[in-house]
């Protein structure tokens, strides 16, 4: 029949139209603030950084290497690099961020700097309720607002924290066992070393 398809289209247009009314699935108006959705997984605002432990200085996993900062698009992230070291999550003499800074006035979410990130450091947050009279050093979030803990990223991204903390403890694995070998390598050879007969007079 010649419009079949465009009354088809009418049909569920209407049904969809009719159902936002009366399905409780399609009704997507909340009282806000009183009333809240829940955020799906998926959902990215603006970044925080990672760290491991209950101490968020000694924790965080960013080294300081820079690579977001020069991937950033709108250029909203400051970095500047520690001149020590301290031990990372697998225990390797890492450097870190003596300033993180992003101003989130100027973030775009494009999470450009998460895919970057070598060390799984930084990842997007779910929170979006970041308004404030201050227009400028309020949208300046420095590395203590910005650290969250792993424990809170596994909340808010259960599945894409499992992942991570599956590679982490696989590198790590890998980490000790060639310690291991080394030192064991290195006991050895002292052994054999011991065990060589001396010359008298020497």
């Amino acid at each position: 029949m010649l419009g079949e398809g465009i009354l088809k289209g009418l049909a569920e247009t209407a049904k969809n139209f009719a159902g936002s009314y009366v399905s409780k699935e399609r009704l997507t108006t909340v009282q806000y603030p009183e009333e809240r959705a829940p955020s799906i997984e998926a959902t990215r605002v603006f970044p925080f950084l990672v760290y491991d432990g209950p101490d968020w200085q000694a924790g965080l996993r960013c080294v300081a290497c820079q690579i977001c900062e020069k991937e950033c698009p709108p250029k909203c992230i400051y970095i500047e690099k520690s001149h020590d070291k301290k031990p990372d999550y697998v225990g390797k003499q890492q450097f870190y961020p003596a300033r993180f800074d992003i101003d989130i006035s100027v973030c775009m979410s494009c999470q450009i700097c998460v895919e970057v990130c070598p060390f799984e450091a930084i990842k997007m947050d779910t929170e979006f309720e970041l308004a404030t009279d201050d227009r400028f050093g309020g949208l300046l979030h420095d590395r203590q607002q910005l650290a969250k803990s792993n424990e809170y990223f596994h909340r808010i991204h259960p599945t894409e924290a499992a992942e991570v903390d599956g590679r982490l403890a696989e590198e790590k694995a890998k980490a000790d066992a060639k310690a291991k070998a080394a030192a064991d390598a290195a006991a050895k050879a002292a052994a054999a070393k011991a065990a060589l007969p001396t010359r008298g007079g020497d």
